[in-house]
This record gives C-alpha cells, sequence and structure tokens, in this order.
C-alpha cells in the first residue's frame, strides 16, 4: 500500500473522531490529574508489601471492639468501618499496624465526577458508551496507522528514531511527540475499547466456585486469627477487602476476603477455607486495563497518561495544520499543460517546496509567459515545452516524495519529442546525510535523456532558506532574461500584510518622456529601505508587479516607465492625489546600500535609478557614492536628475555621478562608462568596493560582460570570484 493511502486513511480516522477525541482527551487530561492528586494526602501506609492479615486482624481487633470490614484502595490507603470502644461509628483511613485514624474518606468532587461521566459515556448512558468505545477503537487504528507513516517516512523501523526534518514547527511536534507518545496513546485506545467491550457485557465474565469440605473441629479448640494460614499468607497489599464476621465465634459467620483475583470464605473458628470464587481471566484483566487506563495505581503512569492525553489535543491541532499547509498553496493554472512553453513540475511532502513553485509560478505568469505547475507524478508529453523546472524534496533516506514515486517511470515511458532545457532545484536538511539525495538523482536522470539539455546546475536549498533560492532564481533570471524577484521575502511563508499608502504626488509623462514619479506615504508605520519591493495588485487579484523603493524623507518613491497596455504601469499612472491604494512592502536585504566598504559604484538604466536616489538622500555617513546612469534621451528628466545629482555632490552624499545617452548624436551606453573607467572599477573592486546594478537584465548583462572582462585582464580574475565576496549586488528586471 503506498504512503499517500495510509496518509489519507490516517487523516479521515483523525477527521471522523476529531471532535470526540477532544472532548476524550482534555477530560483525559482533568482525570490524569485527579489520579495524581488524589496520591497526595498522607494515607498511604508503605509497609502493605510486608505486613500480612495475621498481623493486622488482631492488632485492630484490639483496638476497635467491633469492624464490619477494611479495605485497601488503589492508591493503598487503607481504611476501615468499624465501631470504637465508646460506640461510636467510625469510618475513615487509618494505620494498619496501629488503628491510628489518619483522615477522614475521601470523596470525589461534583466536578471530577461530572467529567467521569463525560468521559465514560459523554451524559448519554448507552449510547454515550457506544460512541466512546468507537472513538477508543478508531485512536487505536490512527495509532496503528501513525506507526505505520512513521516507519514508512524513516525508510523501516531501524531508522525509527532518526532525526526528523523540521519543515515546520507543527510537521516536527506531530511526528516526534508520535513516536515519542506512541506506546502511551495506543495503551489508552487499547485500554479503552477493551473497557467498553466489559461494561456492554461484549466479553462474558464467568465464575468458578469452589468448595473446601470443612475441617473437622476439635471441640472447645479456637485457632486464633493471627495462625489461620491464609492470614498468614495475605499480605495486606494484595486485598481490596476483607468482611469481618458479624458474631464472633460463631461457626455460622465467616470472613470474606476479596483478592485481585479470587473472594475467599473463610471460616472463623478454624481458618479454614469454606469456598472460593475464581474471578474469570476476563475480569482480572478489565482491573488491570482499568488500572492502565485510568493510571490509578501509579503516579509516574499517571503523569504519563496525563501529558499522552494533553498531547492528543496538541496532535489534533498540528494534524490539521499539518493538512491546511498542505492544500493552502492554491495553484491556479492558467494554461494547460499541453500549451505551455514553461512547465513546473513539483515534489512535495510537507506543501514547503510547492510554495516555492507557486511563487516562481505567479510571477512567469504575471510577465506574460505560458507556464503550467503539476506534481512530478503527473509527468507526460509536453508538446509545447521549452524550458522543465523541477522542484523537489528528499524523502526518508534519500527518496522520492509521495508525489514524485512514479517520476522515473514515467520519464522513461514519455520521452519528449523536441529539445527541452532543464533545471533542477533541490530542498532538504543538512543535518540529513541524503541531503537532497533524491534532487541528485532527478538531476542525474534528466541529463541522461536525449531531449534534455542542462540549463543551470543542480541548485540545492537547506532548511528553506530563501537566501539559497534566491540564488538560483537569480542565476536562472540572469542566463533566461526572464525576471524572477530576487527579494527573499518573497519566498517567506511569512509575508507581510497589505499596507494603505496615500499618493502625495505624481508626475505626467510628455512625448519626450514616458517616465513618471510616484510618491506614496503609508497610512502606519511601516519600515522600509531604499532597495526593498513594492507589491501592488493592478487588477485585485493575485497578478503581482514588483517596483523597487527609494526613501524620500519618509515617503515611498516609484520611478516608472509608462508602458503601452502595461498593467501595472497604466494602474500606477492612473492614480491620482490623496487617492489611497493597497500594496505590500517586501523588505530585500541583498540590495541595501552596503556599510563600513571603500565604495559604492551605482549602475542604472531607466527607472533602475530610483532605489539609488534613495540610497544617495539617505547617505548620511557620507559613505563615497559613485554614481553610472544610461538614458536615452537628454530630456527635462535627465536634467532633474542631474541637478539632483549637483545638489548632493555638494551636501557629500554623492561622490560623483556620470551619465550616459544612447539614442543622442553622441551616443554613449553605460557600459561606454565603465570602459573609460576600468582602471577606477577594478582598483575599487580588489580593495572591497561593491558594484550595485539596477534596471534592465539586458543592460546587467551587458555590464556584467565588461566587468568580467575587465577583471580577468587586469587581476586575472573572474567576475564571479567578486560575485560569491557578495561585491556585486543586482536588482534587475
Amino acid at each position: 500500500m503506498t504512503l499517500s493511502i495510509w496518509r489519507y486513511a490516517h487523516l479521515a480516522l483523525a477527521i471522523i473522531s476529531s471532535l470526540f477525541l477532544l472532548i476524550l482527551a482534555v477530560t483525559g487530561v482533568i482525570l490524569a490529574v485527579d489520579a495524581i492528586y488524589e496520591k497526595t494526602p498522607p494515607f498511604r501506609v508503605t509497609e502493605t508489601e510486608n505486613i500480612t492479615l495475621a498481623q493486622v486482624v488482631p492488632t485492630l481487633r484490639e483496638v476497635y471492639p467491633e469492624i464490619i470490614e477494611i479495605s485497601v484502595d488503589h492508591n493503598q490507603f487503607v481504611s476501615i468501618d468499624a465501631m470504637d470502644e465508646e460506640g461510636n461509628m467510625v469510618q475513615g483511613y487509618i494505620n494498619p499496624t496501629t488503628g491510628e485514624v489518619l483522615g477522614e474518606l475521601q470523596t470525589k468532587s461534583d466536578f471530577i465526577q461530572w467529567t467521569t461521566a463525560l468521559h465514560r459515556s459523554l451524559f448519554l448512558k448507552t449510547p454515550g458508551r457506544i460512541i466512546i468505545g468507537a472513538v477508543s477503537f478508531l485512536l487505536m487504528l490512527i495509532t496503528i496507522v501513525g506507526l505505520v507513516l512513521i516507519i514508512k517516512r524513516q525508510q523501516g523501523i531501524r531508522h525509527f528514531f532518526d532525526k526528523i526534518n523540521k519543515d515546520f514547527f507543527a510537521q516536527y511536534f506531530h511526528v516526534v511527540s508520535g513516536r515519542l507518545l506512541l506506546i502511551p496513546i495506543f495503551i489508552i485506545a487499547l485500554t479503552g475499547t477493551y473497557l467498553f467491550m466489559i461494561r456492554l457485557n461484549l466479553i462474558p465474565k464467568p465464575t468458578e466456585n469452589v468448595e473446601h469440605p470443612l475441617a473437622e473441629e476439635v471441640e472447645g479448640e479456637i485457632i486464633p486469627v493471627e495462625e489461620f494460614p491464609i492470614f498468614k499468607e495475605t499480605k495486606l497489599v494484595d486485598i481490596e477487602k476483607l468482611e469481618f464476621p458479624f458474631m464472633p465465634d460463631d461457626p455460622d459467620e465467616f470472613f470474606v476476603l476479596k483478592l485481585r483475583d479470587r473472594t475467599v470464605t473463610i471460616n472463623q473458628i478454624s481458618g479454614a477455607p469454606v469456598e472460593e470464587t475464581h474471578f474469570a481471566y476476563t475480569e482480572v484483566l478489565e482491573k488491570l486495563n482499568l488500572n492502565l487506563h485510568t493510571g490509578r495505581t501509579n503516579i509516574l503512569w499517571a503523569i504519563i497518561l496525563g501529558i499522552a492525553s494533553l498531547n492528543i489535543v496538541f496532535f489534533i491541532y498540528t494534524g490539521f495544520v499539518i493538512t491546511f499547509k498542505r492544500t493552502r498553496t492554491k495553484v491556479k493554472n492558467k494554461y494547460k499543460a499541453e500549451e505551455a512553453q514553461i512547465i513546473l513540475l513539483v515534489g512535495s511532502e510537507n506543501g514547503s517546496t510547492l510554495f516555492f513553485a507557486n511563487q516562481i509560478l505567479k510571477q512567469l505568469l504575471a510577465d506574460g509567459k505560458t507556464a503550467h505547475l503539476t506534481e512530478m507524478n503527473q509527468y507526460r508529453i509536453f508538446p509545447q515545452a521549452e524550458r522543465l523546472l523541477v522542484f523537489t524534496s528528499t524523502f526518508g533516506q534519500g527518496t522520492a516524495p509521495t508525489n514524485a514515486l512514479q517520476f522515473e517511470k514515467l520519464v522513461a515511458q514519455f520521452p519528449q519529442s523536441q529539445p527541452v532545457h532543464f533545471s533542477v532545484v533541490g530542498f532538504g536538511s543538512k543535518s540529513y546525510t541524503d541531503f537532497c539525495g533524491y534532487a541528485e538523482t532527478v538531476d542525474k536522470l534528466l541529463a541522461q535523456q536525449s531531449w534534455a539539455n542542462r540549463y543551470l546546475d543542480l541548485y540545492t536549498v537547506n532548511d528553506k532558506s530563501t537566501d539559497e533560492f534566491v540564488q538560483w532564481a537569480t542565476a536562472w533570471t540572469e542566463k533566461s532574461l526572464i525576471p524572477l524577484a530576487t527579494a527573499p521575502t518573497l519566498y517567506s511563508e511569512k509575508v507581510a500584510g497589505l499596507q494603505k499608502l496615500k499618493v502625495v504626488e505624481k508626475t505626467v509623462v510628455t512625448d519626450e518622456n514616458s517616465t513618471f514619479k510616484v510618491l506614496l506615504k503609508p497610512i502606519s508605520k511601516v519600515k522600509f529601505q531604499s532597495g526593498d519591493l513594492l507589491t501592488v495588485y493592478p487588477a485585485n487579484d493575485n497578478r503581482e508587479r514588483f517596483y523597487s523603493i527609494g526613501g524620500n524623507d519618509g515617503c515611498i518613491q516609484l520611478m516608472v516607465k509608462l508602458h503601452p497596455q502595461g498593467l501595472g504601469s497604466g494602474y500606477l499612472h492612473d492614480l491620482t492625489e490623496n487617492q489611497i491604494i493597497e500594496g505590500r512592502v517586501l523588505a530585500n536585504p541583498n540590495f541595501h546600500l552596503p556599510k563600513q566598504v571603500p565604495s559604492v559604484m551605482m549602475i542604472a538604466n531607466g527607472t533602475g535609478i530610483a532605489p539609488f536616489l534613495g540610497m544617495v538622500m539617505e547617505n548620511n555617513q557620507q559613505l563615497p557614492l559613485y554614481l553610472y546612469v544610461g538614458f536615452r534621451y537628454n530630456n527635462s528628466l535627465a536634467k532633474q536628475y542631474q541637478e539632483f545629482a549637483t545638489a548632493h555632490i555638494n551636501k557629500k552624499q554623492l561622490h560623483s555621478c556620470q551619465f550616459a545617452f544612447s539614442r543622442e548624436q553622441t551616443s554613449q551606453y553605460v557600459m561606454d562608462l565603465i570602459r573609460r573607467d576600468a582602471d577606477f572599477f577594478t582598483e575599487q573592486l580588489e580593495k572591497g568596493g561593491v558594484i550595485m546594478i539596477c534596471g534592465s537584465l539586458n543592460m546587467q548583462h551587458d555590464v556584467e560582460a565588461v566587468l568580467d572582462n575587465m577583471t580577468q585582464q587586469r587581476y586575472n580574475k573572474p567576475l564571479r570570484h567578486y560575485k560569491e565576496q557578495n561585491q556585486i549586488l543586482t536588482d534587475c528586471y
């Protein structure tokens, strides 16, 4: 049976019984606490394991002229029902070696009696007992199925206690506590089921009577009770009750001794057993089940039962959290698999990997790409596919997650008829020896296919690291020129809420300038820095548009180019002053102004200048900033930027600013400025300086190609060397 069937069975059983399990678990915790509390009064006598009835009975008869019975309860408290020398009734806990009264008999409070009734029958008597019995049985099945799931998850019983990958707290707690408390919970379920069957007489309790012929009585001779063989053999700890004869020395009156497994009638003259009633093994088993189910005989076991019962409450909660997380990521495929050019395949056990893949899907769709996301088990012929993105976790000891178990067989069965570029991203935890083992398997499998062309090397993500995932997104973006967000916050499951923003200023576009400025003031306090992102939803749906933020006196400043039929730019262009909009501010720490570096060279084209404007205004530490900007025309907007640069150079917030205009008579690109200042750029990089690039992906490619050539020639080092030192920061689109 596959893992998914066991998982669905586990979930179905939990859903069916969850409400009643919650009631039983909460009341079980209360009753376990009561079982612990009732053992605290000082009524216990430790000598019950050593002293016999032959020692106790004579002593008590000296203190109490008339004794009806003595009892030993499950707490090993000895109680007596008797009459003292003054004719007063005595009912209480006693010290059996002295007869001293230790305290009054304890009775359960109304609350505990109410809780007990709720726990046993839901106040519904027989129908309630049937429901409780059925729920106990379901809990037993849930425990068994949970055991199977853990064994399958750990790839065998020998790995049962191997370390669990902490995907998220609910999943980790559910599995770890399940392993630790599996036996106590199973015992609770098993004993509850057995007691239900006993109480409804579904299991017979036959008894066996054994008669003993009376030994010949010696006339006039009475054997003292301390010489009764059965009293000398019976320890106080082994009895439940001893009933005394109503009339002393009357041969027709007897002692009645109730033990755990039988009741013995004893002649009070000779001390010989007259009759024994042996309980059926089912009745003995009933007492054992009752003790195990309630913890009434052992304080340590009562504590364990209380913890296990409380854990059932958390099991219910964490179980539904796990289910919610697995199903909450809503995949909205705009295109069918047969018409998509980009196919995203997901192998995910707990839904975390699916979340990352779905974030990529939404961006691809927002960029107008025909993309489709599906499980790896749904792999088939994709006739229009040009790119294949595989996001997969690793399950157990390097094996496939549930929804990828058929992938290898399907790849062999359905070879694609056209060349397809593939990229594999593995998710896992380095605490496992088989870190991303299945992703490695998939990567090698695809590399062996004649139709598959490697697009990027295998990327791995440890413990859902958004920074590591962004490394893949950045590499894929740079190579494909298809923009993906590189702000780690976007790939975090804890996304900031929507903020209300007021339009403070919006400039207009002209025939010579299609770029406009939008200044937004947060209604409530929002933390942001220049280089962060603002997400807006132009169509009031899931289609997101991202804009780099520049800070401006506590406001969010955007520089936007109006595109014909552009959804995001058109939405922002139509805003009016004082209008209130909603947006989401996403932290982008990988593109914040560095601190404690020798210098920062800022390279931008078009609207990519927006975050740099904010960084310049925020540069109160007078960090050496060098701005290189490329525009098409030296128009009025460019002149405003030149005036801005001059003002902040005078304030020593900017060291220098260089402009290039590609469509003017003297055509020049920003790459030309970089080549001109090649010595400066390479020297600053070698000293630890940082280059920041913001603008179009094409510009980024061209700039990085120029820089790479320069560093190779000057220091025989590829640009990659400086990237690894976090000296090249990019935010391009």
